[in-house]
């Protein structure tokens, strides 16, 4: 399963918002257009799945009302998700409001191929779409995000509670951070902060197999790498270190180099927590500016890594780079162009659905099609094929 669009109404610079996913998808556009915005939202919405939309403030910085758009009157946050399988089927939709000064949904419908799950007054409906028999539990607890961050699992049909897994593990590492991956942590609870801290617990607690086929990956652009290690301090804390050989001259080596977390170089950090991100079992990923700290012999490496991966993935990006190293297929589907309308809503649109780069990448790479585009002109264009002002 997976996602397939999202609309929303009311979330920072999100106004009657509408974006469809494919497997890979980049967002590329100019700074301030909404980006990092998308990402933020989609974590949003993994949030409400799992309750403690306080805590998700905290580490953000955010107060509730800085989630509320100051470019409507609207004081809730209506959300729409539509998920399809791997045929490309419908697999369900997901429809809510959120309400910032409660910390929860107000209204909420699940809707799957074999259950529906609608909040009620004071109760939650779960109906069988097969016999038609409805099961009605009375919502006598506080709770944050959505309804099914707080109703005990085994009240919950299997699909319902797959479907929900789902949403949890959409992960996002929008913030990540070299000064986090470096720390030294206890436990992870199996899965990396968004700005990486938990890295070293996360690889401690990564089965052998797993770690050993990260570090067979990162082999592959660093050929003096040996071994990827988290250890186990007497305190409990848990880190990282790193094993390289190097020659010594008259064909023999010197000894083998540890280097701990702390200094490692920024880029090959976040080149380890995304790969081992890789390995978790989260379904959906997303990766803001993508580039960042990575060296351009890299990049086709990081990216081969991100479009060949079974998971769902979301990226940004401000570099004709990354897209370069897009197969043309790729690039139309997963392309999208954010911008914004004279009064402020981000807005989304295939790159390569506008006419002027359909006809480029006739004859151009992606890449090089983004690089010859002046995206300050691409306004009059876009509202003659919307309709909406330039």
């Amino acid at each position: 399963m997976r996602v397939h669009s999202i609309r929303t109404n009311g979330f920072k610079s999100l106004v009657d918002f509408r974006i469809e996913l494919a497997n890979f998808t980049c967002l590329i556009g100019m700074n301030g257009v909404g980006k990092s915005t998308v990402l933020q939202f989609l974590d949003f919405l993994s949030q409400l799945m799992r309750g403690d939309i306080q805590g998700w403030l905290k580490e953000r910085k955010w107060v509730a009302g800085d989630l509320k758009s100051k470019l409507t009157r609207k004081k809730n946050i209506d959300f729409c998700v539509q998920f399809v399988d791997q045929h490309d089927e419908s697999a369900g939709t997901w429809n809510g409001s959120f309400n910032p000064s409660q910390n929860r949904c107000t209204t909420e419908r699940l809707e799957l191929p074999d259950f529906t799950l609608e909040i009620a007054k004071d109760q939650v409906e779960i109906t069988s779409r097969v016999t038609g028999g409805t099961n009605r539990h009375e919502i006598a607890f506080s709770y944050e995000g959505s309804i099914l961050s707080g109703l005990k699992e085994e009240l919950l049909p299997r699909s319902i509670l797959k479907w929900k897994k789902a949403v949890s593990g959409i992960k996002s590492l929008d913030l990540l951070a070299p000064e986090y991956l470096r720390q030294r942590t206890r436990e992870s609870s199996g899965t990396l902060g968004r700005s990486g801290q938990n890295l070293a617990a996360f690889l401690y607690e990564m089965p052998e197999p797993s770690r050993l086929e990260l570090t067979a990956k990162l082999k592959r652009v660093y050929p003096h790498l040996q071994g990827l290690h988290a250890k186990s301090l007497r305190s409990g804390w848990k880190q990282m270190e790193i094993t390289e050989n190097y020659e010594g001259g008259n064909g023999g080596f010197f000894p083998a180099m540890v280097t701990e977390a702390r200094h490692v170089n920024d880029g090959m950090l976040r080149l380890i927590a995304i790969l081992a991100e890789l390995q978790s079992e989260n379904p959906f990923l997303m990766f803001d500016e993508i580039e960042n700290g990575v060296n351009p012999e890299l990049v086709e490496f990081v990216l081969d890594a991100l479009v060949t991966t079974s998971k769902q993935v979301l990226v940004t990006t401000h570099s004709p780079m990354i897209l370069n190293y897009l197969e043309d297929e790729t690039a139309r589907q997963g392309v999208i162009y954010l911008y914004k309308t004279p009064r402020g809503h981000t807005k989304a649109i295939p790159f390569f659905s506008i006419p002027s780069l359909a006809e480029k990448l006739t004859v151009m790479g992606p890449g090089e099609a983004f690089a010859d585009t002046n995206l300050t002109e691409l306004g009059s264009e876009i509202a003659a094929l919307t309709g909406e002002e330039p």
